[in-house]
């Protein structure tokens, strides 16, 4: 039987063990809420996160194609980009599904003729993290043009305010 396959029967285990762990990187209070409110409603941080690994589980077990598989881990980045979290906490839930995947299949990994399927199976969890990086980063910047954008209203709106109107600024930069 291949890794592949293996994983496909012991997805709901690795996923319950993801979201676990996820869930476990918040302040013990808000981990606490995240695990024990079950509405999509009340809870769509938790709702959201699950939706977004579970779907990262199913593209990554199909083989689907980059865009697919950005738009699963745009679900969860999106939630640490908005949470400020540095790359690098942001993208360990990727790292964090490796552990766990190699946890589960510990046994079957001894085995010397599942050797080449791991390696396979391991360069396209990189691949996987890879793709989260670019999407941070196109997360990022959009919340960076956000800001921009709210920054130029508010100086807009002050300069109005002030009777200078909006050709003041270009007159100020030599335009």
């Amino acid at each position: 039987m291949s890794l592949y396959n293996l994983l496909s029967q012991k997805k709901s285990d690795i996923l319950e063990r993801w979201r676990e762990v996820l869930f476990d990187g918040y302040a013990p209070e808000t981990a606490r809420f995240l695990k024990s409110q079950k509405d999509r409603f009340a809870n769509p941080i938790a709702y959201q996160l699950t939706r977004g690994l579970s779907g990262i589980i199913e593209v990554f077990l199909q083989g689907a194609e980059t865009d697919k598989v950005m738009a699963q881990l745009d679900e969860v980045i999106k939630l640490k980009a908005i949470q400020e979290a540095p790359p690098s906490q942001a993208m360990a839930f990727i790292f964090i599904l490796k552990t766990i995947i190699r946890e589960e299949l510990a046994q079957e990994l001894q085995d010397p003729a599942c050797a080449a399927e791991f390696v396979d199976l391991e360069s396209r969890l990189d691949g996987l993290a890879l793709l989260g990086f670019d999407v941070y980063m196109q997360r990022r910047e959009k919340l960076c043009d956000v800001k921009v954008g709210e920054i130029k209203r508010k100086v807009s709106t002050l300069l109005r305010r002030l009777g200078l109107g909006d050709d003041y600024l270009e007159e100020q930069s030599g335009g």
